[in-house]
């Protein structure tokens, strides 16, 4: 995992995301990357993101695989243009619908590997299914429908610019 990750590249105005944001100095400030045709991620879970003593809490896992989602297919769609990532016209996702299967406790303590896959783009909406490992096994698996970010939801330009 070498060079700026998805979400470094995306534009400052668009970088306050709670779990991949990394202008936002209390999210998680997830990082993904390429691995061939997946992308990968690492977080280290806190004790304070504890379910019950030992286990992960399900939500930071649910938000793992939704910022890991959202990432891989802003990645995928400059892939797919044949754009350099953070080239403008930016191409930013937000989440659409998730689904999150958990298969097993997620122990607390070991880094987690969060792996994901392109499964379809198809105009502004990229599917991208998704898992987390723990200890060599998967725990978690999800789905995120991405959709390109709506005109609506990015921030006006400051007067004079």
């Amino acid at each position: 995992m070498t060079g700026p990750s998805f979400q470094d590249c995306y534009p400052d105005e668009l970088s306050h995301c709670y779990g991949c944001g990394h202008l936002n100095d209390q999210g998680l400030q997830l990082k993904s990357f390429w691995d061939g045709d997946e992308s990968v991620a690492r977080f280290t879970p806190r004790p304070y993101h504890t379910a019950v003593p030992g286990y992960v809490y399900g939500g930071l896992l649910a938000s793992l695989i939704d910022c890991h989602g959202t990432g891989t297919a802003a990645a995928a769609a400059y892939r797919a243009a044949e754009r350099p990532m953070g080239s403008e016209p930016a191409l930013r996702y937000v989440t659409g619908a998730l689904r999150v299967d958990y298969l097993r406790p997620t122990p607390l303590g070991d880094a987690l590997e969060v792996r994901g896959r392109v499964k379809e783009i198809k105009g502004r909406k990229v599917v991208v299914e998704a898992w987390i490992i723990a200890a060599g096994e998967v725990c978690v698996r999800g789905e995120v429908v991405a959709v390109q970010l709506p005109e609506a939801m990015r921030p006006a330009e400051p007067a004079g610019e």
